[in-house]
């Protein structure tokens, strides 16, 4: 994709593969609610590594992590249609807590404020 850097294709690719998690329905991946942390792209585009979180935590991360490297073939194919890539990159998709550790910080942070965000059900 000339004219495009790296950041952008990743951005992209992270969109589309947001798009595709609500089409599997491996049950593993299927009802939770994962978020696609980042997307880090080789500098050739034919690699993309993945990292997913998920708010039960990296223990289901991991799950839906292995479910989704099942079915990288799917997701591949229809990244590269949709972005209209001629070779559309490898994807590796990594469990990361990310998500969970953002959780933790918020609440240690509601309770030395006295806990004033309350209404907030993390």
């Amino acid at each position: 994709m000339p004219g495009h850097n790296k950041d952008r294709v990743a951005e992209d690719i992270k969109r589309e593969i947001i798009a595709c998690l609500q089409d599997i329905k491996d049950p593993r991946v299927a009802g939770k609610l994962l978020t696609v942390v980042r997307v880090t792209v080789s500098s050739d585009n034919s690699y993309a590594k993945v990292f997913i979180s998920d708010l039960k935590g990296i223990e289901s991360a991991k799950e839906a992590c292995k479910a989704l490297n099942g079915a990288q073939g799917f997701i591949r194919r229809e990244v590269g249609q949709n972005l209209h890539l001629r070779k559309a990159p490898e994807l590796k998709f990594v469990a990361d807590d990310s998500v969970e550790q953002g959780m933790e910080i918020f609440k240690k942070l509601n309770e030395v404020s006295g806990g004033s965000h309350e209404n907030f059900n993390g």
